[in-house]
């Protein structure tokens, strides 16, 4: 009998340390989160924590794959403040905002939410999403939280997340790639939503365009052979006054991938993990060939992979420079073989060239109810109108884009579309529509 107390105590004093090392999806003004602790999502799925990458002597806090065996951090909260200190704390602080506090409780990094709840918490969701939120509000979606990484990209798109712009805020949700595999911190190479009245995604090296993926046409992007229907994933494009924003959903719960900025190879990758053989496998890169640099063949160049050389100008132009284009100089592009007659009636048409990704939008309008024939009298009736097609090409086709100006970055691509070139009716063929394909 003497020996129940002693076993009462034990069990007691197991119950006790099995609630401490128990893993909490949660931070609260009263259980901060010490360097050393994690938190664990409820599906176990994802983890945040304090890490030193590669060679660093730096301290980060950050959220990774708990259960796969190469880290892979996807979300850096101090990418641009480290910590020379291991000894770190995460709490919120009396505004409800999660703050990163040093050894000796400096500030070292925190969040700017700007709305302030009664009784906040930092929770880590099953989707890697790290959330402040009111602890009684329980419908766990965006318009509950205050603030949300989700809102805050680094180098990776997780499945959900959106990438592109909160149109009333301002904000912009675009990824910046790792300046290098031992350094989070900002590096030049970025992927966003390049805004416009037909908006496109885009990379940038530092201030210069890299990559566009040509606009959306009701099933995908025109320049992305990725983009097509496959077995991996589904993307959702939204634009309306309120939002323009891409995101994906993985088809099978099973299957973990993710896109990622690589600045060494500087690409977008989309990463799959192999279970089997516990390493990531590259899906799809961005830019995926020669044609996808932005512009590579000039003003009414044509881009063609499997062609030598790759560039051509369009059906009814002719080189600006033929000696810097015979000398594989295709900057200057081509220009009309005959010149336009803008107001002389049947003197202007358009030639159907098939396959194509649609011309850099920036200098472009669409309309969304006209027919393929109205868009193409709305062309005729200006002067600096040079290219249109339909905006959707799902359902047989409908809406109206039409471009002013030169067409730039063209390229033959298995996801394009019809885009109807104006020339002189003498390039047009009989009907000043004739087809013409590039790709062979």
């Amino acid at each position: 009998m003497a020996l129940l107390p002693a076993m009462f105590l034990s069990l007691n004093l197991l119950f006790f340390f099995s609630q401490i090392s128990h893993a909490t999806d949660t931070i609260t003004k009263s259980q901060p989160l010490l360097n050393g602790s994690t938190l664990v999502s409820k599906d176990g799925t994802f983890e945040l924590g304090f890490f030193t990458p590669g060679s660093s002597t730096n301290s980060y806090v950050g959220i990774w794959f708990k259960n796969i065996p190469v880290r892979t951090v996807v979300w850096v909260a101090n990418r641009d403040n480290p910590s020379k200190h291991k000894s770190n704390m995460l709490s919120l602080n009396e505004e409800g905002n999660l703050v990163l506090l040093s050894q000796n409780r400096s500030l070292v990094w925190s969040t700017n939410a700007t709305t302030m709840v009664l009784n906040p918490v930092v929770q880590l969701l099953h989707n890697g999403n790290l959330v402040i939120r009111d602890e009684n509000d329980k419908r766990n979606n965006e318009d509950s939280f205050v603030w949300q990484s989700f809102d805050h990209p680094c180098d990776t798109l997780l499945q959900g997340m959106k990438l592109g712009w909160n149109l009333k805020t301002g904000l912009n949700r675009y990824l910046r790639a790792w300046k290098s595999w031992d350094d989070p911190s900002s590096g030049d190479f970025t992927s966003g939503v390049k805004l416009g009245v037909n908006p496109e995604l885009a990379i940038w090296k530092g201030s210069v365009e890299y990559y566009r993926s040509g606009p959306w046409n009701g099933i995908f992007s025109s320049g992305v052979f990725g983009f097509s229907p496959n077995p991996l994933f589904d993307y959702k494009y939204v634009q309306n006054e309120d939002e323009v924003y891409v995101r994906y959903t993985l088809k099978n719960s099973s299957v973990i991938s993710i896109i990622v900025l690589n600045q060494t190879l500087y690409l977008r990758q989309r990463i799959t993990w192999i279970p089997h053989t516990r390493t990531w496998s590259v899906y799809q890169s961005l830019p995926q060939d020669s044609c996808d640099a932005y512009n590579v063949c000039g003003p009414y160049g044509s881009c063609v992979i499997n062609a030598s050389p790759v560039c051509a100008c369009l059906e009814g132009f002719k080189p600006k420079s033929l000696q810097d284009w015979n000398q594989m100089d295709w900057t200057q592009g081509c220009v009309h073989s005959e010149p336009l007659s803008c107001g002389v009636k049947s003197r202007d048409g358009f030639r159907k060239i098939s396959w194509m990704k649609m011309p850099d939008t920036s200098h472009s309008w669409i309309n969304k109810s006209m027919t393929l024939e109205d868009c193409k009298a709305k062309c005729l009736e200006n002067c600096s109108c040079t290219a249109y097609a339909n905006l959707d090409t799902s359902g047989g086709g409908s809406g109206c884009s039409i471009w002013f100006g030169d067409l730039v970055d063209l390229r033959v691509s298995q996801s394009g579309q019809d885009l109807y070139v104006r020339m002189a009716t003498s390039d047009t063929g009989k009907d000043n529509d004739s087809f013409l394909t590039l790709l062979n």
